[in-house]
């Protein structure tokens, strides 16, 4: 016979599971077609394109934007990065794409939306974002030009070299298609996207559950609770080695702060975890000697520092 605590607690785990499904599962199956979409009309190349001749300042700000909208992952968005290096677009305006790439993109937006309202959404984005194109301009500001590897990438079919100022790159010709097309090719992406990334969701959610279940609340108060002046910046490093996907990161999230702990010290795992990814610094490290690859992945460190102490002191 199951000890009656452990009953309570796997039925608690349960409940807060279907809780999470409910909200999620509809948000996640939209973004996902969002995803499809925006791949339809945005594709690397063409961002790629887009950002070579942007300059610094501007440039910045429309390589975060299109960071943010683009939802790559890092094998995707590691080739463009070298493309635009290759090019010769400045490593700030480079830096402020990767920086905001992992960090705001269609499915963190759906998915912070029905995990925490909009108000925590909105501040979430607006500061990533910022904190990209700052980023990305001290980064210009350091001269770290030379730390940049030359190194040839191969992802996706594209082939993209960095060797001092040239780009090549093998794409496969993009056919002009109908609005209907697209939309219809975006369905069929989105489908794929949803069977290749719904197992995480499905594993965040069931260790949300688990935590919010089995894991004493009082516990996680006084490991990363108001209490601990270094909470914030031990969740974001914290979040590296744990990360999977932000479609799986969120739900912990979510449960998380269910069990009292601030909102910023949560984001701020979030946020180091989907930028400081062994999976990305893996990657990164084929283009980025190792002084760069750290500046990189202390920069993610301190956007995510920074926000979570700014969520923190606003919903105290």
């Amino acid at each position: 016979m199951i000890p009656s605590g452990i009953a309570t607690a796997l039925v608690d785990s349960w409940q807060y599971f279907l809780h999470l499904a409910v909200v999620l599962v509809p948000l996640f199956i939209g973004a996902s077609f969002l995803v499809g979409l925006v791949q339809e009309y945005l594709p690397p190349e063409r961002v790629e394109t887009m950002l070579r001749e942007r300059n610094r300042g501007t440039g910045n700000i429309a390589a975060a934007g299109l960071g943010a909208v683009t939802p790559f992952c890092s094998c995707s968005t590691v080739p463009v990065l070298a493309g635009l290096l290759g090019a010769g677009a400045p490593l700030g305006l480079s830096f402020s794409f990767l920086l905001a790439s992992p960090i705001v993109n269609e499915i963190a937006a759906f998915l912070l939306l029905g995990l925490f309202g909009l108000e925590v959404t909105v501040i979430y984005l607006v500061s990533a974002l910022i904190a990209a194109i700052i980023g990305g301009i001290l980064i210009d500001l350091l001269g770290l030009e030379h730390l940049v590897k030359d190194v040839r990438i191969t992802a996706n079919g594209r082939t993209v070299a960095t060797d001092g100022g040239t780009t090549t790159c093998s794409c496969s010709t993009t056919q002009t298609k109908s609005h209907r097309e697209r939309v219809e090719t975006a369905a069929r992406g989105a489908l794929s996207f949803f069977r290749d990334t719904f197992p995480y969701l499905l594993l965040g959610m069931a260790l949300g559950a688990l935590i919010h279940g089995a894991v004493p609340a009082a516990l996680l108060q006084q490991v990363a609770g108001p209490g601990n002046p270094l909470a914030v910046p031990l969740a974001a490093l914290a979040g590296a080695p744990l990360y999977v996907s932000i479609s799986g990161m969120l739900p912990i999230a979510a449960s998380l702060v269910e069990q009292g702990l601030p909102i910023g010290t949560v984001i701020a795992f979030v946020v180091g975890g989907a930028g400081v990814s062994i999976p990305n610094l893996i990657l990164l490290n084929k283009l980025f000697e190792r002084r760069l690859l750290a500046v990189y992945a202390t920069t993610v460190v301190t956007i995510g520092v920074a926000i979570g102490f700014g969520l923190n002191g606003l919903f105290a």
